[in-house]
């Protein structure tokens, strides 16, 4: 079975209109979720958690998306050469 996992992060960021963190050092990782339904859940309660405060934002990203298992090297890979 294909693992589609998903990071949940967020922190404050500079200007709400925008998607710079103002302290990338403070950055909220939530967490690793192994489907999206699990990663939604843990996005939502962190963004009603910091609901008062409207620079801040959560995130899911798509893990899976930037692994390629059916290429030899995906191009995330090759970077580091």
């Amino acid at each position: 079975m294909t693992q589609r996992l998903h990071l949940v992060f967020g922190g404050e960021l500079i200007d709400p209109s925008k998607n710079a963190f103002k302290d990338v050092d403070a950055i909220d990782i939530v967490g690793m979720f192994p489907n999206y339904d699990a990663a939604y859940n843990a996005w939502k309660a962190a963004a009603q958690r910091t609901v008062d405060n409207a620079h801040m934002r959560y995130y899911i990203a798509h893990i899976h998306r930037l692994r390629d298992e059916e290429t030899e090297a995906s191009p995330t890979e090759e970077l580091d050469n």
